[in-house]
């Protein structure tokens, strides 16, 4: 197995040369040393180590929270603090740089040797999720239908493209706020609006389908027919932790069902008789007008033009 780089900012070089002597022993790489903060933010963007062991004070116009801080802006490497201080503020201070772990001296081997394995794993498995997340996000983001995902309060911690662009909400505007003020909804009858669906998923633990006709109020006052579906979220002990939106626009599809509705009044006005076959001669339609003329009811009229429609047959 490759050694794991590790690179060191320490002040004085007397306790640096007894820094990596010890990490050498403990089966460790040295990648580099520093002395400063500007020297130690150079050399780690071309050595690129797998961890840093930090001193706080150090030599250079910053200090070891502020060198950990700018490091972290530009590679996302764990930091671990190695210093003599250990008063309150330079604790709290400590914090802005997000570090992986706190030791003083002087440290024992084993302490030192406990602490970068646990800051190397929880680095290893923080770097996993994220990269789950960003896949998980890619997929949700590639799909077709809008979809919306808040924790248990109903905040919401996620929302993708094609939500963003029904309800005019853009991402940074919507996350972190209350589902029912980005996802309104209505009953297209009455025009009241609907329950939000987080609710009625927490207190079911079930997924949740909204009503038929159900309209979506955007931004902008525009009005989208939606179907909608609202799913529990939950961890690995069963435990709700959030819940996933899922709907769809059926703009087109209403359209699309009244223009048929449309075209097959204008047919069953029609004067004249008229039967509509596919291309294997089965009939799809006859308009009221045949009857008129036939004196046959549905039935009976479609029985015998069944009998007398033949399929047509290539050549």
């Amino acid at each position: 197995m490759e050694k794991k780089k590790i690179f060191v900012v320490e002040d004085e070089s007397i306790v640096s040369l007894e820094i990596q002597s010890r990490l050498k022993s403990l089966g460790y790489a040295i990648s580099g040393a520093a002395a400063s903060g500007d020297e130690a933010i150079r050399k780690v963007i071309d050595l690129k180590p797998d961890l840093i062991l930090m001193d706080i004070r150090i030599k250079g116009e910053i200090d070891g929270i502020e060198t950990a801080a700018e490091i972290k802006k530009i590679y996302d490497i764990p930091i671990i603090f190695l210093t003599a201080y250990a008063d309150p503020v330079t604790i709290q201070r400590a914090k802005i740089a997000d570090p992986f772990g706190y030791i003083i001296k002087p440290f024992e081997e084993r302490e030192l040797n406990i602490s970068i394995e646990i800051a190397l794993y929880k680095d290893h498995t923080q770097k996993l999720i994220r990269e789950k997340d960003k896949w998980l996000s890619a997929i949700l983001r590639s799909v077709g239908d809008a979809v919306i995902a808040t924790d248990t309060l109903g905040k919401i911690k996620f929302i993708n493209q094609v939500a963003e662009r029904l309800t005019g909400y853009t991402k940074e505007e919507a996350i972190n706020k209350e589902l029912c003020s980005i996802f309104k909804i209505r009953s297209e009858a009455t025009k009241e609006y609907v329950t939000n669906p987080v609710q009625k998923v927490m207190q079911t633990g079930d997924i949740v389908g909204l009503a038929n006709h159900t309209e979506l109020i955007s931004k902008d006052g525009s009005v989208y027919p939606i179907a909608d579906s609202g799913s529990p979220i939950r961890n690995e002990n069963g435990n709700i932790t959030g819940v996933v939106v899922v709907f769809q626009d059926l703009s087109y599809y209403k359209k699309t069902e009244e223009l048929i509705n449309i075209q097959t009044t204008a047919l069953n006005s029609a004067y004249n008789g008229i039967v509509i076959t596919d291309f294997a001669g089965k009939i799809v339609y006859v308009n009221d007008s045949m009857f008129r003329i036939t004196g046959y009811t549905r039935d009976e009229l479609m029985l015998s033009l069944i009998h007398i429609s033949e399929p047509t047959r290539p050549y």
